[in-house]
């Protein structure tokens, strides 16, 4: 079981930054690749970011590709989403999620992932 609790939400104009931490407890970190999801109002979940349990790979929707950024540092049971040149677009409640297993096809499917958080809100203003 791994439990996760995002932070770093606000609010900020357009053009803005901020950076989404995710921290984990529980099994062991190490052995999850983790995701970014977000949900905006009357829109389905959207995947974001992903990254490979060894930091090796990292993966992203092409409508934050060049803007985001998706790290993890296993040691502090943490990763991490630096969002730069923020959209109203952007606008959305942000999770992060935990999976077991991971396929270079599936990353981004919801029902790949086995743990999620709580969210939190990140509003972009024009």
């Amino acid at each position: 079981q791994v439990q996760l609790e995002e932070s770093g939400g606000g609010l900020v104009q357009a053009g803005g930054s901020l950076r989404l931490s995710c921290a984990a407890s529980g099994r062991t970190f190490s052995n999850y690749a983790m995701g970014w999801f977000r949900q905006a109002p009357g829109k389905e979940r959207e995947f974001v970011a992903a990254i490979t349990w060894s930091d090796t790979y990292t993966f992203y929707a092409d409508s934050v590709k060049g803007r985001f950024t998706v790290s993890r540092d296993n040691a502090k049971r943490t990763v991490y989403l630096q969002m730069n040149s923020l959209k109203p677009e952007d606008t959305a409640i942000y999770y992060c999620a935990a999976a077991v297993t991971f396929y270079s096809s599936t990353y981004y499917y919801r029902s790949s992932y086995d743990y999620w958080g709580q969210g939190t809100q990140v509003t972009v203003s024009s």
